[in-house]
């Protein structure tokens, strides 16, 4: 028969009644216990100095306790026959338990043969703590403090379920986003398609609006979009939220990767999400939800009294928490966007989809870009080299000093320093300059009076200012020809005229006599 462990407080009954005067049977009867148990603890109180004349202030807790152990089976180990013959058959169980596809009921099954007759359960405990095998084994645990109200905001994402999409037509699995106070538990939701890193950013904008203000340590989920790179102790965070985090004042200890006991408060609530909220109800899309989330939020989740604290989180957060809490911000946080960019051989760089100028000696590297609504910074080494206006996709901006001092006036369409570099060569080839771009689509000529200003490199200025004078002289604007007459060297050589005296007519060259002219009286020709 089985040992059958009898209560302490059934101890203590059978010997304040042994004590009022009541025999043994008696005793056994009115303290519903076995008649042999009865007389095992009599024999042993009064044999640890139990007196029937001493009144019951003798039952003290250390008394009863005396009792009961002395009359418990002695185990040095606190373990019975069954673990001793485990133990004694160590080295078989665990070259079993090793092998592939053995399970501890085939080991079980195994030791049976071999005379070694234990109980499987035992078995299963021996398998868990001494040969550290098999599945669901758990450690123990110890419960954390809460810390004080208003410090830790525990952050998870929990699959919910499908809600139709609006923007795609068609039905889309449904995130939510769980952020739960340690102190209070008072639970917001935000319910989002996505993960992304602005999908976390506008649910703490959420968080903090709901509860009307920032909580000083964020604890979230080991989350890719937040961690870069996990670590139990030196995990790197992603800039985006690290610099979120420096803007709203808050600092970040994500939990441990596959430990849901590094933020217990919001693991428990998780579920409860999923249930209370989410089963059994028809959404018209993600807004319909997220109105009836923040509703479900305040009225069924905050108004509960929580099996844990046994109080409404709610009342619990406007009392302890809120007025610890930061200022909840006014403003809206530009998510910025992040990205590595090559400065091309042109000296720009794209970032979502529009160019923007870098300084000439960064070619071919690679520099780290910041862009927000407003603003572009360029670093290069951990240094601003640059900073432009935000551009629209398909946009270009471009800052002339970034461009090389021999292409800033083409690359900019600059009309006017085309012209003064021109003018620098000679007053005739500005003038020349200044007549190729004299049309009404003045950029069209650029690469003819860069060609000019070749042929001045070329020649000479002195050379290529004559040739352009004597062409701006015969009114032939033609770089081409230019270039002929400085190739043979025709550029200074005039045109001889004959002199004239005054009141003298000179006969053009080829000049008809008058007679030539002359027609006869029916119309015709000589």
């Amino acid at each position: 028969m089985a040992f059958r462990e009898v209560r302490v407080f059934e101890v203590r009954e059978v010997l304040r009644l042994w004590l009022r005067g009541e025999s043994g049977r008696s005793s056994a009867r009115l303290a519903g216990v076995d008649r042999k148990t009865v007389g095992r603890y009599l024999a042993v109180a009064v044999g640890v100095g139990l007196v029937r004349d001493g009144g019951e202030g003798q039952l003290t807790d250390e008394f009863v306790g005396s009792v009961v152990e002395a009359v418990r089976p002695h185990r040095s180990d606190g373990r019975g026959e069954a673990w001793r013959l485990l133990v004694a058959n160590h080295d078989l169980i665990v070259g079993w338990l090793k092998q592939d596809e053995m399970t501890v009921r085939k080991t079980h099954e195994l030791l049976g043969r071999r005379g070694v007759v234990v109980p499987e359960r035992t078995l299963h405990r021996y398998a868990l703590e001494v040969c550290d095998v098999g599945r669901g084994r758990r450690g123990t645990t110890v419960r954390v403090n809460d810390g004080e109200p208003g410090d830790e905001l525990q952050i998870d994402f929990g699959r919910l379920g499908l809600v139709f999409d609006s923007d795609s037509g068609r039905q889309r699995v449904c995130q939510a986003l769980i952020f739960t106070p340690v102190v209070s538990r008072y639970t917001i939701v935000r319910l989002t398609f996505r993960q992304t890193i602005g999908d976390v950013i506008a649910g703490c904008e959420a968080a903090w609006a709901f509860f009307g203000g920032v909580f000083a340590t964020a604890i979230p989920d080991n989350m890719k979009t937040i961690v870069e790179r996990a670590d139990a102790l030196e995990p790197r965070l992603n800039q985006a939220f690290v610099e979120y985090a420096q803007a709203r004042g808050f600092k970040v200890d994500p939990a441990r990767v596959r430990s849901p006991q590094d933020k217990p408060r919001v693991e428990r609530t998780v579920p409860f999400v999923r249930q209370s909220f989410f089963a059994g109800e028809d959404f018209v899309d993600l807004a319909d939800a997220q109105r009836r989330a923040e509703q479900w939020c305040r009225e069924r989740a905050g108004m509960r009294v929580h099996g844990t604290i046994q109080a409404r989180p709610a009342e619990v957060f406007r009392v302890e928490e809120q007025p610890r809490l930061a200022a909840a911000p006014t403003g809206v946080y530009d998510v910025p966007i992040y990205t590595l960019a090559k400065v091309h051989r042109d000296h720009h760089i794209e970032v979502a989809k529009a160019l923007y100028s870098v300084p000439g000696n960064l070619i071919g590297s690679r520099v780290e870009v910041r862009a927000d609504r407003t603003l572009v910074r360029v670093f290069a080494r951990g240094q601003l080299v640059k900073v432009h206006p935000r551009q629209a996709p398909g946009r270009r901006v471009t800052d002339p000093n970034d461009l090389p001092s021999e292409r800033t006036a083409y690359a900019m369409r600059d009309l006017e320093a085309l012209q003064r570099l021109a003018a620098g060569h000679g007053p005739a080839v500005g003038a020349f300059a200044a007549a190729l771009l004299d049309t009404p689509l003045p950029w069209t000529k650029m690469r003819q009076v860069y060609a000019l200003l070749g042929l001045a490199k070329k020649w000479g200025a002195a050379r290529v200012d004559a040739a352009c004078a004597s062409a701006l002289e015969h009114e032939a604007i033609n770089v081409g020809l230019i270039g002929r007459m400085l190739e043979r060297a025709t550029e200074n050589t005039t045109t001889p005229t004959q002199p004239t005296l005054p009141g003298v007519v000179v006969s053009a060259r080829f000049a008809r006599d008058t007679d030539h002219f002359a027609t006869r009286a029916n119309g015709g020709a000589r």
